[in-house]
């Protein structure tokens, strides 16, 4: 179940009791967006989005200063993304995360980080914040940000 699954790290990386260890998992589940009937449900009875939700959870189990995320809301309608991305923002601001996300999504770009990597020719090209990246003098860089579908 979700709450199963969230409970692996805290059992695995903490001294938690099993059952405290499900309370931590209710309330992650809860931090989430995620409604508490999802607790017992299987990853595979939840839909796109409330997946993504408990794979947040899990993230944010063992309360990390760093989220990894890695294409959080690729296959996600663009309404169910940008809640999800709100929940990032929210959940990043609350908490004092730093997110490392890895995306091809420009919204969610926009929507949620400060400084934005650009990865081309096999190597970091730019490095910096959302507008000064945008302006960048590099192909494919402009094309990605000035292209048919760019939001620069």
């Amino acid at each position: 179940s979700v709450a199963d699954n969230i409970c692996v790290p805290l059992l695995e990386h903490t001294a938690l009791s099993a059952r405290d260890a499900r309370r931590v998992a209710t309330l992650k589940i809860a931090l989430a967006g995620l409604p508490q009937d999802a607790r017992d449900k299987y990853p595979s009875e939840l839909s796109g989005g409330m997946r993504k939700r408990a794979a947040l959870a899990r993230a944010l189990a063992l309360d990390p200063e760093i989220l990894f995320l890695d294409e959080p809301t690729s296959g996600l309608d663009p309404v169910t993304a940008a809640g999800f991305d709100h929940l990032l923002r929210t959940l990043r601001d609350a908490l004092g995360l730093t997110v490392y996300m890895n995306t091809h999504d420009l919204d969610s770009l926009h929507a949620v980080c400060d400084r934005v990597a650009v990865l081309a020719d096999r190597r970091v090209v730019v490095c910096a914040d959302l507008a000064t990246v945008a302006r960048y003098d590099h192909p494919w860089v402009q094309e990605y940000f000035h292209g048919p579908r760019g939001r620069a």
